[in-house]
Protein backbone atom coordinates (compact mmCIF):
# COMPACT_ATOMS: atom_id res chain seq x y z
CA UNK A 1 0.00 0.00 0.00
CA UNK A 2 1.36 3.38 -0.96
CA UNK A 3 0.80 6.60 0.95
CA UNK A 4 -2.85 7.39 1.63
CA UNK A 5 -2.43 10.88 2.99
CA UNK A 6 -0.64 14.11 2.32
CA UNK A 7 -0.29 15.69 5.73
CA UNK A 8 2.13 17.91 7.60
CA UNK A 9 4.24 16.84 10.58
CA UNK A 10 6.68 18.21 13.13
CA UNK A 11 10.15 16.71 13.52
CA UNK A 12 13.33 17.72 15.25
CA UNK A 13 16.25 18.56 12.96
CA UNK A 14 19.70 17.70 14.27
CA UNK A 15 23.07 18.54 12.79
CA UNK A 16 25.11 16.51 15.26
CA UNK A 17 27.12 13.73 13.60
CA UNK A 18 27.73 10.29 15.10
CA UNK A 19 30.45 7.88 14.01
CA UNK A 20 30.31 4.96 16.44
CA UNK A 21 29.03 2.57 13.76
CA UNK A 22 32.01 1.03 11.88
CA UNK A 23 30.34 1.14 8.46
CA UNK A 24 29.29 4.76 8.89
CA UNK A 25 32.76 5.64 10.15
CA UNK A 26 34.46 4.03 7.13
CA UNK A 27 32.08 5.67 4.65
CA UNK A 28 32.58 9.11 6.19
CA UNK A 29 36.35 8.64 5.97
CA UNK A 30 36.06 7.58 2.31
CA UNK A 31 37.82 4.29 3.04
CA UNK A 32 38.91 2.05 0.17
CA UNK A 33 36.29 -0.13 -1.58
CA UNK A 34 38.07 -3.25 -0.30
CA UNK A 35 37.89 -2.04 3.32
CA UNK A 36 34.22 -1.16 3.00
CA UNK A 37 33.38 -4.45 1.30
CA UNK A 38 35.08 -6.37 4.12
CA UNK A 39 33.21 -4.33 6.73
CA UNK A 40 29.88 -4.92 4.97
CA UNK A 41 30.50 -8.68 5.01
CA UNK A 42 31.44 -8.58 8.69
CA UNK A 43 28.62 -6.35 9.94
CA UNK A 44 25.55 -6.97 7.79
CA UNK A 45 23.59 -10.18 7.25
CA UNK A 46 23.98 -11.93 3.92
CA UNK A 47 20.22 -12.53 3.65
CA UNK A 48 19.45 -8.82 4.21
CA UNK A 49 22.05 -7.79 1.64
CA UNK A 50 20.55 -10.18 -0.92
CA UNK A 51 16.98 -8.98 -0.46
CA UNK A 52 17.92 -5.28 -0.30
CA UNK A 53 16.94 -4.56 3.30
CA UNK A 54 20.38 -4.19 4.93
CA UNK A 55 20.80 -0.88 6.73
CA UNK A 56 22.48 0.59 9.79
CA UNK A 57 22.08 4.01 11.33
CA UNK A 58 23.62 6.32 13.91
CA UNK A 59 21.97 9.64 14.59
CA UNK A 60 21.19 11.27 11.26
CA UNK A 61 23.55 9.07 9.24
CA UNK A 62 22.18 5.96 7.53
CA UNK A 63 24.38 3.42 5.72
CA UNK A 64 22.70 1.41 2.95
CA UNK A 65 24.22 -1.68 1.35
CA UNK A 66 22.94 -4.34 -1.02
CA UNK A 67 23.74 -6.94 -3.61
CA UNK A 68 22.06 -6.33 -6.94
CA UNK A 69 22.17 -7.56 -10.53
CA UNK A 70 22.87 -4.03 -11.75
CA UNK A 71 23.48 -0.51 -10.51
CA UNK A 72 20.73 0.24 -7.96
CA UNK A 73 19.08 3.62 -7.51
CA UNK A 74 18.30 4.48 -3.90
CA UNK A 75 15.07 6.20 -2.87
CA UNK A 76 14.56 7.54 0.67
CA UNK A 77 11.00 8.48 1.60
CA UNK A 78 10.16 8.21 -2.11
CA UNK A 79 12.78 10.78 -3.10
CA UNK A 80 16.09 10.03 -4.88
CA UNK A 81 18.93 9.34 -2.47
CA UNK A 82 22.68 9.58 -3.04
CA UNK A 83 24.30 7.54 -5.79
CA UNK A 84 25.35 4.02 -4.82
CA UNK A 85 29.07 3.16 -4.94
CA UNK A 86 30.38 -0.29 -5.87
CA UNK A 87 32.61 -2.07 -3.34
CA UNK A 88 33.51 -5.66 -4.16
CA UNK A 89 30.25 -7.53 -4.70
CA UNK A 90 28.20 -4.84 -3.00
CA UNK A 91 26.74 -1.40 -3.61
CA UNK A 92 26.59 1.10 -0.76
CA UNK A 93 25.67 4.69 0.08
CA UNK A 94 25.76 6.95 3.11
CA UNK A 95 22.95 9.46 3.53
CA UNK A 96 22.29 12.20 6.07
CA UNK A 97 18.63 12.45 7.03
CA UNK A 98 16.37 14.35 9.38
CA UNK A 99 16.52 13.03 12.93
CA UNK A 100 13.64 12.59 15.34
CA UNK A 101 11.61 10.51 12.87
CA UNK A 102 11.69 7.25 10.92
CA UNK A 103 12.48 6.84 7.23
CA UNK A 104 11.52 4.36 4.52
CA UNK A 105 13.74 3.34 1.62
CA UNK A 106 13.77 1.14 -1.46
CA UNK A 107 15.86 0.54 -4.58
CA UNK A 108 15.20 0.50 -8.28
CA UNK A 109 17.29 -1.83 -10.45
CA UNK A 110 16.93 -1.73 -14.22
CA UNK A 111 13.62 0.06 -13.86
CA UNK A 112 12.14 -2.42 -11.38
CA UNK A 113 11.47 -1.92 -7.67
CA UNK A 114 13.80 -3.92 -5.42
CA UNK A 115 14.22 -4.40 -1.69
CA UNK A 116 13.70 -1.71 0.89
CA UNK A 117 12.61 -1.29 4.48
CA UNK A 118 10.20 0.85 6.45
CA UNK A 119 10.55 2.64 9.79
CA UNK A 120 14.32 3.09 9.97
CA UNK A 121 14.84 5.35 13.00
CA UNK A 122 17.11 8.38 12.90
CA UNK A 123 17.67 8.99 16.60
CA UNK A 124 18.21 12.55 17.86
CA UNK A 125 21.08 13.33 20.27
CA UNK A 126 18.84 13.12 23.35
CA UNK A 127 18.20 9.45 22.64
CA UNK A 128 21.85 8.69 23.46
CA UNK A 129 23.56 8.65 26.83
CA UNK A 130 25.53 11.89 27.13
CA UNK A 131 28.80 12.41 29.02
CA UNK A 132 28.29 14.28 32.27
CA UNK A 133 24.54 13.68 32.42
CA UNK A 134 23.52 11.96 35.68
CA UNK A 135 21.31 8.90 35.40
CA UNK A 136 18.20 8.23 37.43
CA UNK A 137 17.49 5.21 39.60
CA UNK A 138 15.44 2.23 38.42
CA UNK A 139 13.87 -0.16 40.92
CA UNK A 140 13.83 -3.90 40.48
CA UNK A 141 10.70 -5.40 38.95
CA UNK A 142 7.74 -5.03 41.31
CA UNK A 143 4.65 -7.26 41.17
CA UNK A 144 1.15 -6.07 42.01
CA UNK A 145 -1.91 -8.28 42.57
CA UNK A 146 -5.11 -6.44 41.72
CA UNK A 147 -8.50 -6.32 43.39
CA UNK A 148 -10.16 -4.26 40.67
CA UNK A 149 -9.16 -6.96 38.18
CA UNK A 150 -9.51 -9.78 40.73
CA UNK A 151 -6.27 -11.73 41.00
CA UNK A 152 -4.56 -10.06 38.02
CA UNK A 153 -0.80 -9.76 38.44
CA UNK A 154 1.07 -6.87 36.86
CA UNK A 155 4.76 -6.04 36.74
CA UNK A 156 5.90 -2.47 37.18
CA UNK A 157 9.09 -0.47 37.70
CA UNK A 158 9.72 2.98 39.16
CA UNK A 159 12.36 5.31 37.75
CA UNK A 160 13.27 8.38 39.75
CA UNK A 161 15.00 10.96 37.59
CA UNK A 162 18.25 12.49 38.81
CA UNK A 163 17.39 15.33 41.16
CA UNK A 164 14.49 13.55 42.83
CA UNK A 165 14.47 14.10 46.58
CA UNK A 166 12.37 12.11 49.02
CA UNK A 167 9.96 14.42 50.76
CA UNK A 168 9.71 16.81 47.81
CA UNK A 169 6.69 15.93 45.70
CA UNK A 170 7.70 15.36 42.07
CA UNK A 171 5.74 15.37 38.84
CA UNK A 172 4.62 11.99 37.51
CA UNK A 173 4.70 10.18 34.18
CA UNK A 174 2.99 6.80 33.69
CA UNK A 175 4.16 4.60 30.80
CA UNK A 176 2.02 1.73 29.45
CA UNK A 177 3.76 -1.46 28.22
CA UNK A 178 6.41 -0.53 30.75
CA UNK A 179 8.67 -3.48 30.04
CA UNK A 180 9.78 -2.02 26.68
CA UNK A 181 11.18 1.09 28.37
CA UNK A 182 13.24 -0.14 31.32
CA UNK A 183 16.28 -1.60 29.56
CA UNK A 184 18.73 1.19 28.75
CA UNK A 185 20.28 -0.90 25.98
CA UNK A 186 16.93 -1.72 24.36
CA UNK A 187 15.61 0.03 21.22
CA UNK A 188 13.29 2.44 23.06
CA UNK A 189 16.11 4.73 24.35
CA UNK A 190 13.57 5.91 26.95
CA UNK A 191 15.86 6.18 29.98
CA UNK A 192 18.45 8.16 28.02
CA UNK A 193 15.78 10.60 26.85
CA UNK A 194 14.50 11.09 30.39
CA UNK A 195 18.02 11.68 31.72
CA UNK A 196 19.02 14.13 29.00
CA UNK A 197 15.84 16.21 29.05
CA UNK A 198 15.73 16.33 32.84
CA UNK A 199 19.37 17.47 32.97
CA UNK A 200 18.64 20.25 30.47
CA UNK A 201 15.51 21.21 32.45
CA UNK A 202 13.34 20.69 29.40
CA UNK A 203 11.08 18.44 31.47
CA UNK A 204 10.65 18.53 35.25
CA UNK A 205 12.25 16.09 37.67
CA UNK A 206 9.74 13.25 37.65
CA UNK A 207 8.87 9.89 39.07
CA UNK A 208 8.30 7.62 36.06
CA UNK A 209 6.14 4.52 36.54
CA UNK A 210 6.49 1.79 33.90
CA UNK A 211 3.47 -0.54 34.09
CA UNK A 212 3.18 -3.76 32.10
CA UNK A 213 -0.11 -5.39 31.11
CA UNK A 214 -1.24 -8.02 33.59
CA UNK A 215 -2.19 -11.67 33.43
CA UNK A 216 -5.12 -13.32 35.17
CA UNK A 217 -5.41 -17.07 35.38
CA UNK A 218 -2.86 -17.40 32.61
CA UNK A 219 -4.83 -15.05 30.36
CA UNK A 220 -3.16 -11.96 28.88
CA UNK A 221 -5.20 -8.93 29.96
CA UNK A 222 -3.60 -6.27 27.76
CA UNK A 223 -6.51 -5.64 25.41
CA UNK A 224 -9.11 -5.82 28.17
CA UNK A 225 -7.16 -3.30 30.24
CA UNK A 226 -6.09 -1.03 27.42
CA UNK A 227 -8.81 -1.09 24.74
CA UNK A 228 -11.86 -0.96 27.00
CA UNK A 229 -13.51 2.46 27.01
CA UNK A 230 -14.60 2.87 30.64
CA UNK A 231 -13.04 3.88 33.95
CA UNK A 232 -11.82 0.45 35.10
CA UNK A 233 -8.17 0.82 34.14
CA UNK A 234 -7.98 4.46 35.28
CA UNK A 235 -9.29 3.33 38.69
CA UNK A 236 -6.73 0.51 38.71
CA UNK A 237 -3.98 3.07 38.18
CA UNK A 238 -5.31 5.56 40.72
CA UNK A 239 -6.44 3.22 43.49
CA UNK A 240 -3.86 0.46 43.20
CA UNK A 241 -0.63 1.12 41.28
CA UNK A 242 -0.25 4.82 42.06
CA UNK A 243 -1.48 4.30 45.63
CA UNK A 244 1.40 1.83 46.07
CA UNK A 245 3.87 4.21 44.42
CA UNK A 246 2.65 7.15 46.49
CA UNK A 247 3.19 5.22 49.71
CA UNK A 248 6.92 4.96 48.92
CA UNK A 249 7.68 8.01 46.80
CA UNK A 250 6.73 11.68 46.95
CA UNK A 251 4.53 12.38 43.91
CA UNK A 252 2.29 15.29 42.98
CA UNK A 253 -1.44 14.64 43.13
CA UNK A 254 -2.58 17.51 40.86
CA UNK A 255 -3.44 16.58 37.25
CA UNK A 256 -1.35 19.53 36.06
CA UNK A 257 1.73 17.62 37.22
CA UNK A 258 0.77 14.23 35.83
CA UNK A 259 1.28 12.79 32.34
CA UNK A 260 0.56 9.43 30.75
CA UNK A 261 1.88 7.79 27.58
CA UNK A 262 1.30 4.65 25.55
CA UNK A 263 1.61 2.98 22.16
CA UNK A 264 -1.08 1.26 20.09
CA UNK A 265 -3.62 -0.14 22.58
CA UNK A 266 -1.50 1.47 25.29
CA UNK A 267 -2.09 4.81 23.56
CA UNK A 268 -5.87 4.68 23.68
CA UNK A 269 -5.42 3.47 27.25
CA UNK A 270 -3.44 6.63 28.06
CA UNK A 271 -6.02 8.87 26.40
CA UNK A 272 -8.88 7.01 28.09
CA UNK A 273 -7.28 7.47 31.51
CA UNK A 274 -7.10 11.24 31.06
CA UNK A 275 -10.56 11.42 29.49
CA UNK A 276 -12.18 9.41 32.27
CA UNK A 277 -10.19 11.08 35.05
CA UNK A 278 -8.99 14.54 34.01
CA UNK A 279 -8.46 15.22 37.72
CA UNK A 280 -5.66 12.62 37.65
CA UNK A 281 -3.94 13.20 34.28
CA UNK A 282 -3.87 16.28 32.06
CA UNK A 283 -0.97 15.44 29.73
CA UNK A 284 -1.20 12.63 27.16
CA UNK A 285 1.12 11.15 24.53
CA UNK A 286 -0.60 8.73 22.15
CA UNK A 287 1.61 6.81 19.71
CA UNK A 288 -0.04 4.83 16.86
CA UNK A 289 -3.21 4.97 18.94
CA UNK A 290 -5.77 2.19 18.51
CA UNK A 291 -8.85 4.40 18.38
CA UNK A 292 -10.72 1.49 16.85
CA UNK A 293 -13.38 -1.07 17.79
CA UNK A 294 -11.13 -3.73 19.37
CA UNK A 295 -13.20 -4.08 22.57
CA UNK A 296 -16.45 -2.65 21.20
CA UNK A 297 -19.50 -4.77 21.95
CA UNK A 298 -22.68 -3.47 20.26
CA UNK A 299 -25.28 -2.27 22.79
CA UNK A 300 -23.00 -3.37 25.64
CA UNK A 301 -19.64 -1.59 25.65
CA UNK A 302 -18.33 1.51 23.92
CA UNK A 303 -15.26 1.25 21.69
CA UNK A 304 -12.27 3.35 20.82
CA UNK A 305 -13.76 4.20 17.43
CA UNK A 306 -16.20 6.46 19.29
CA UNK A 307 -13.58 8.80 20.70
CA UNK A 308 -13.50 11.29 17.79
CA UNK A 309 -17.26 11.75 18.23
CA UNK A 310 -17.08 11.78 22.02
CA UNK A 311 -14.56 14.63 21.82
CA UNK A 312 -16.97 16.61 19.64
CA UNK A 313 -20.12 15.87 21.65
CA UNK A 314 -19.12 15.51 25.30
CA UNK A 315 -18.01 18.28 27.69
CA UNK A 316 -14.48 19.47 27.08
CA UNK A 317 -11.72 18.04 29.25
CA UNK A 318 -8.75 20.16 30.31
CA UNK A 319 -6.10 17.95 28.71
CA UNK A 320 -3.10 18.44 26.42
CA UNK A 321 -2.61 15.69 23.79
CA UNK A 322 0.20 14.68 21.42
CA UNK A 323 -0.88 12.19 18.74
CA UNK A 324 1.56 10.25 16.54
CA UNK A 325 0.76 7.96 13.62
CA UNK A 326 1.77 7.09 10.06
CA UNK A 327 0.02 6.66 6.73
CA UNK A 328 0.98 2.98 6.53
CA UNK A 329 -0.54 2.03 9.90
CA UNK A 330 -3.04 -0.80 10.27
CA UNK A 331 -6.27 -1.31 8.38
CA UNK A 332 -8.20 -4.39 9.57
CA UNK A 333 -11.52 -5.64 10.90
CA UNK A 334 -11.30 -3.27 13.87
CA UNK A 335 -10.93 -0.13 11.80
CA UNK A 336 -8.41 2.21 10.21
CA UNK A 337 -5.63 3.48 12.48
CA UNK A 338 -4.54 6.34 10.17
CA UNK A 339 -8.09 7.55 9.51
CA UNK A 340 -9.00 7.41 13.18
CA UNK A 341 -5.92 9.35 14.27
CA UNK A 342 -6.66 12.06 11.70
CA UNK A 343 -10.24 12.09 12.99
CA UNK A 344 -8.95 12.44 16.54
CA UNK A 345 -6.81 15.40 15.50
CA UNK A 346 -9.64 17.17 13.73
CA UNK A 347 -12.01 16.57 16.64
CA UNK A 348 -9.46 17.97 19.09
CA UNK A 349 -8.86 20.93 16.79
CA UNK A 350 -12.57 21.70 16.48
CA UNK A 351 -12.83 21.52 20.25
CA UNK A 352 -9.98 24.02 20.66
CA UNK A 353 -7.87 21.50 22.55
CA UNK A 354 -4.15 21.95 23.05
CA UNK A 355 -3.00 19.14 20.75
CA UNK A 356 -0.44 18.17 18.16
CA UNK A 357 -0.56 15.46 15.47
CA UNK A 358 2.75 14.11 14.22
CA UNK A 359 1.87 12.21 11.05
CA UNK A 360 4.49 10.52 8.88
CA UNK A 361 4.81 7.57 6.51
CA UNK A 362 5.36 4.87 9.14
CA UNK A 363 3.67 1.54 9.81
CA UNK A 364 2.32 0.13 13.09
CA UNK A 365 5.63 0.23 14.91
CA UNK A 366 6.86 1.55 18.24
CA UNK A 367 9.84 3.18 16.52
CA UNK A 368 7.82 6.05 15.07
CA UNK A 369 6.87 7.37 18.49
CA UNK A 370 10.02 6.38 20.34
CA UNK A 371 12.32 8.23 17.95
CA UNK A 372 10.42 11.48 18.48
CA UNK A 373 10.26 11.08 22.28
CA UNK A 374 12.35 14.21 23.02
CA UNK A 375 10.03 16.39 20.89
CA UNK A 376 6.96 14.78 22.44
CA UNK A 377 8.04 15.23 26.04
CA UNK A 378 9.34 18.77 25.58
CA UNK A 379 6.06 19.78 23.94
CA UNK A 380 3.95 18.00 26.57
CA UNK A 381 5.70 19.65 29.53
CA UNK A 382 6.36 23.05 27.99
CA UNK A 383 5.70 25.92 30.38
CA UNK A 384 5.45 23.66 33.41
CA UNK A 385 5.75 25.61 36.65
CA UNK A 386 6.14 23.54 39.84
CA UNK A 387 4.70 26.44 41.84
CA UNK A 388 1.34 25.94 40.10
CA UNK A 389 -1.23 23.18 40.52
CA UNK A 390 -3.42 23.97 37.54
CA UNK A 391 -3.50 25.53 34.10
CA UNK A 392 -6.24 25.95 31.56
CA UNK A 393 -4.76 24.55 28.36
CA UNK A 394 -5.26 26.51 25.17
CA UNK A 395 -4.40 25.59 21.62
CA UNK A 396 -0.98 26.79 20.56
CA UNK A 397 -1.28 29.85 18.25
CA UNK A 398 0.80 28.08 15.58
CA UNK A 399 -1.68 25.20 15.52
CA UNK A 400 -4.60 27.61 15.70
CA UNK A 401 -3.50 29.16 12.41
CA UNK A 402 -3.41 25.82 10.58
CA UNK A 403 -6.38 24.29 8.72
CA UNK A 404 -8.07 21.02 9.55
CA UNK A 405 -6.30 17.92 8.28
CA UNK A 406 -7.37 16.70 4.85
CA UNK A 407 -6.87 13.46 2.93
CA UNK A 408 -5.59 12.99 -0.61
CA UNK A 409 -5.40 9.63 -2.34
CA UNK A 410 -2.00 8.57 -3.66
CA UNK A 411 -2.46 4.85 -4.23
CA UNK A 412 -5.34 4.98 -6.73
Amino acid sequence: MRHLFLVSSLATICVTAFAADPLIDLARKHASPDAIAAAISANLKEADLAKGSAVTSEGGDIFFATKAAGQPRLFIDEKPGPAMTKAGGFYYALASVETGRTHNFNYEVEGKAFGGKTDVPAWPPDAYSQAGVPQGQLTEKLVHTSKIYPGMQSNYWIYTAAGYRAGTAAALMVWQDGEVNVDRAAPSHTLNVIDDLTYKKQIPVMVHVFVSPGTMGGKAMRSIEYDTVDDTYPRFLRDEILADVGAKYSIRKDAYSRGIIGESSGAICAFNAAWQQPDQFSRVISRIGSFTSIQWKPNQLDGGQSYPNKIRKEPKRNIRVWLQDGSEDLENEHGSWPLQNVQMANSLKRGNYDFHLSFGNGTHTRAGGQVEAPAELIWLWRGYDPAKTEQTYEMDPEEQAKPLWRIRSFNR
